[in-house]
């Protein structure tokens, strides 16, 4: 079977997913290590991370982007309200769900980790153009999107072939 040239990636893509990879590595031992001086398990840190992204959801949404069960997610909330991370509200829509809304944006702790790497980022960020920011931001966008599909194919896989 004849190879066609416009199927095959460039030099230039293969080095991009590389860097995406070793960006991802690289985003996952930060978490890490900031869930770790934040006393918290990376499960936790994870939720916490989804919740700052997607504000307040209920605890079968964040079952479903954690991809744990309904039962270790109760687990989880109940160690993150008792650590003042998230705090449970009654869903005004529908009175059976709870609302899982994140408080810990007031931490001085969550806060003092994240200023450096948010001033490091905002350094970083300036020497681009705002086009090329812009064009970076898209791209970022459009990189989640592949992740969250990819992430869902992984877990309908594994769901799908008990």
């Amino acid at each position: 079977m004849p190879h066609d040239k416009h199927n095959q990636p460039t030099q230039q893509q293969e080095n991009l997913t590389l860097r995406m990879r070793g960006l991802g590595a690289r985003t996952v031992i930060y978490q890490q290590n900031v869930a770790s001086r934040l006393g918290l398990n990376n499960s936790d840190f994870l939720a916490i991370d989804i919740l700052h992204e997607k504000g307040p959801i209920t605890a079968g949404e964040l079952a479903k982007f954690t991809g744990l069960t309904t039962g270790s997610v109760t687990a989880l909330i109940d160690r993150l309200e008792k650590s003042d991370y998230v705090r449970r509200q009654p869903d005004p829509n529908d009175r059976r769900k709870v609302i899982l809304v994140p408080v810990y944006e007031n931490k001085e702790e969550v806060s003092d980790i994240y200023l450096s790497l948010h001033a490091a980022m905002i350094r970083l960020a300036s020497s681009y153009e705002d086009i090329e920011l812009e064009l970076i931001a898209q791209f970022l966008d459009k990189a989640c999107t592949v992740l969250e599909e990819q992430i869902h194919d992984l877990n309908s896989n594994i769901s799908g072939g008990n």
